[in-house]
């Protein structure tokens, strides 16, 4: 699975489960709501994710020779 997928199923994620959280347990966690929301719209303006960037460490969204297609 490509990096800009695995971003956009955790951003989808995050905000889900925040927005669960902030219903049932506390309204604070649309904080956390807002946070992954401001961070796509930055990301979409600067091209700078910090998920990003921890999720390459993690060597997600890296392709191998065994895994790649040759065309």
């Amino acid at each position: 699975m490509s990096l800009e997928r695995v971003i956009r199923m955790l951003a989808g994620t995050f905000v889900l489960v925040s927005l669960a959280l902030g219903w049932w347990v506390s309204p604070y966690w649309f904080l956390f709501t807002a946070f992954v929301g401001f961070n796509l719209f930055q990301s979409s303006l600067t091209g700078f994710c910090p998920l990003g960037i921890v999720l390459t460490h993690l060597g997600v969204g890296c392709q191998t020779k065994a895994t790649s297609r040759s065309q």
